[in-house]
């Protein structure tokens, strides 16, 4: 029976991220994955990470990809110095590293393609996965590109997404925080993998849907 599931912040944790999909989800080509964004920077294997979606995809799974911050930065950086600049400063010097390469420009023309084929958001019946979260402020939350990589505003509005389920990461959470909002209509699946010296974060969280149940890996690109 084909099943669903949600992937929080990669961050580069590769070993981490395979370990989850290929043992404990045990993925199946008739499965959907909705990985949420920041597949990059801070960890190890940024170009392990997007060459394992790739190559699932290539075989004919259905990983679905969400543009998070990084990703963002990544793409801006490939143009704008400036920007460039910021994105080193936020994990981007790992990723590079782990492409053996000297800056964005020399990123390969798959790479590019694959982070600009990343999706702002995306909808289906009962849930809306997205990397940050949307501007319930505004009369059109789904126009606001900007907060959806990198609002941490709180205030939700279940009318504006026709009260579906709203699916998010980009803000770190132990683990134990994110069990408790599954009976909610925001549910944070970012449990700060990268970050596996942190107390309560360092792990990988896959949420199974609709039966709301988790799944998480701890950290093991230390």
């Amino acid at each position: 029976m084909p099943r669903t599931f949600a992937i929080g912040d990669i961050h580069g944790c590769c070993k981490t991220f395979r370990k989850l999909l290929l043992e404990e989800i045990n993925l199946e080509k008739e499965d959907s994955i909705y990985c949420i964004g920041d597949y990059v920077d801070r960890g190890p294997d940024s170009k392990g990470v997007i060459d394992l979606i790739i190559s699932l995809r290539g075989e004919g799974y259905k990983i679905y990809t969400l543009r998070g911050n990084h990703e963002q930065m990544m793409l801006d950086a490939v143009s704008d110095r400036q920007e460039s600049a910021r994105w080193l400063l936020n994990g981007g010097v790992e990723t590079l590293q782990s492409f053996r390469i000297g800056s964005a420009v020399e990123l390969p023309g798959e790479y590019l393609t694959f982070l600009e084929g990343t999706d702002f958001f995306i909808s289906t019946d009962k849930y809306v996965f997205v990397h940050a979260g949307l501007n319930f402020l505004i009369d059109s939350p789904f126009s606001d590109r900007d907060a959806m990589l990198w609002t941490r505003e709180t205030y939700f509005d279940p009318s504006k997404i026709r009260n579906r389920i709203l699916i998010h990461g980009h803000t770190p959470i132990p683990f134990k925080n994110i069990a408790i909002q599954l009976s909610g209509n925001v549910i944070n699946i970012d449990a700060g993998c990268v970050y596996n010296h942190r107390p309560g974060l360092g792990h990988l969280v896959a949420l199974s849907l609709p039966a709301m149940e988790l799944m998480a890996v701890k950290n093991i690109d230390d």
